[in-house]
């Protein structure tokens, strides 16, 4: 049976996604419809992003009001909106200094001048980063020359030189990547893409004393670990590490497109500048007016520790699981950032899910990630782990 919007889209579409033939319409809740009426139950959230999930009153109010008010006006000039979501989002996350992007590649891109101005200005003449084994951090060439992984790296080389890969969650294998060259070390608080890997603590409090030893900054990539979803606003604040530059995305904004590059006010005397960095459409009204929404979201409905009781129904469920069904051989993640790993082939299972009208996505290539709205409930859980239970 074919669908005029799949034909329509595959002709004119660039093909860099291999997409589901699901065209979803309208959504409700934690819930999705196609344009046959088949009802989903999303544990993928758009990549993480949609934590509030759809259709949240106030969320779309806020974007409705902004929408008649002022869309764009470019960073020539202030906002309300911006100034209102700067606030709100360094207090969130700690931090002193903020830049709205579009996107989360974007704000890894920001990140990474940042670190070597910071570099250039002190006079260190270091340029070197150290990232991870293993690590997403984003499709620009900047990005990509950070994200361990060959397959995404090499049809683009040559990319950004001065790039070093250490083992995740190896404190050594880092100490052998410093030299007197690094300005950075950069990786994912907790890693996503890679196969869903928690940051083992004393892994974190360790990379963060090396970098202080040697004047090398610590950029945190919480784009999709970040925002309330392993049950607190940021990853990182669960472990006590606060990071010099931390990028982030996706669930900030609730589903609009725009990402963030958060920094020390330290960092922030001695690196980017006017001149140095900037964007036509980050940062403007009708994104801001979204992120600042989201946050007040977050903080009167207490999400995060929503997310603390809900996820840990969720990983005892899926713990059980585990135990229940031999594809399954163990458990990742923490919160609502969670992966299975399967000794089946799990873009089938994918498959098979959806036509269960459950919707899941892959990581690290046999892994089943769940990433859902954040505002799921343990009867949420319930149905899923039914659904997947059928399908396994």
């Amino acid at each position: 049976m074919t669908n005029k919007w799949i034909d329509e889209a595959e002709q004119s579409l660039l093909h860099t996604y291999n997409r589901y033939p699901i065209v979803l319409e309208r959504g409700e809740g934690v819930y999705l419809y196609d344009t046959e009426g088949k009802k989903y139950l999303d544990f993928a959230a758009g990549i993480a992003v949609c934590g509030l999930g759809y259709g949240h009153k106030e969320y779309t109010e806020a974007l409705k009001n902004q929408v008649d008010t002022l869309l764009h006006t470019s960073n020539l000039y202030y906002s309300k909106p911006a100034a209102e979501a700067a606030e709100k989002l360094t207090r969130a996350a700690q931090m002193d200094r903020v830049f709205f992007t579009n996107s989360g590649t974007e704000a890894i891109e920001g990140a990474l001048k940042a670190a070597r101005k910071y570099a250039f200005t002190e006079g260190f003449g270091r340029y070197e980063f150290i990232a991870m084994e293993h690590s997403f951090h984003g499709r620009t060439m900047g990005a990509v020359a950070v994200t361990g992984n060959e397959a995404y790296r090499t049809p683009f080389e040559p990319l950004i030189g001065g790039v070093r890969f250490a083992r995740y969650n190896d404190l050594d294998s880092v100490k052998e990547q410093m030299n007197e060259h690094t300005c950075a070390v950069i990786m994912e608080t907790l890693q996503g893409e890679g196969g869903i890997y928690p940051i083992d603590p004393a892994f974190l409090q360790g990379v963060r004393k090396l970098c202080d030893e040697n004047h090398v900054l610590l950029i945190l990539d919480e784009i999709q670990c970040g925002m309330g979803r392993t049950g607190t606003m940021f990853a990182w604040q669960d472990y006590g590490v606060k990071p010099d530059i931390m990028a982030m995305a996706k669930a900030i904004g609730g589903g609009v497109p725009v990402g963030a590059f958060a920094m020390t006010e330290k960092v922030a005397e001695k690196s980017l500048a006017p001149g140095d960095h900037g964007t036509t459409y980050g940062g403007n009204p009708f994104v801001c007016a979204a992120v600042s929404a989201v946050l007040d979201i977050f903080e009167k409905e207490n999400i995060c520790d929503h997310v603390k009781k809900v996820g840990a129904y969720l990983e005892a469920q899926l713990d059980a699981l585990a135990e229940r069904k031999e594809s399954v051989e163990m458990r990742r993640g923490k919160g609502l950032m969670q992966g299975l790993v399967l000794n089946v082939p799990v873009g089938e299972v994918v498959v098979k899910a959806q036509k269960e009208g459950l919707l899941v996505i892959t990581a690290g290539g046999n892994v089943l990630r769940m990433v859902p709205p954040l505002i799921i409930t343990e009867e949420h859980v319930d149905e899923m782990i039914k659904k997947l239970e059928k399908v396994l």
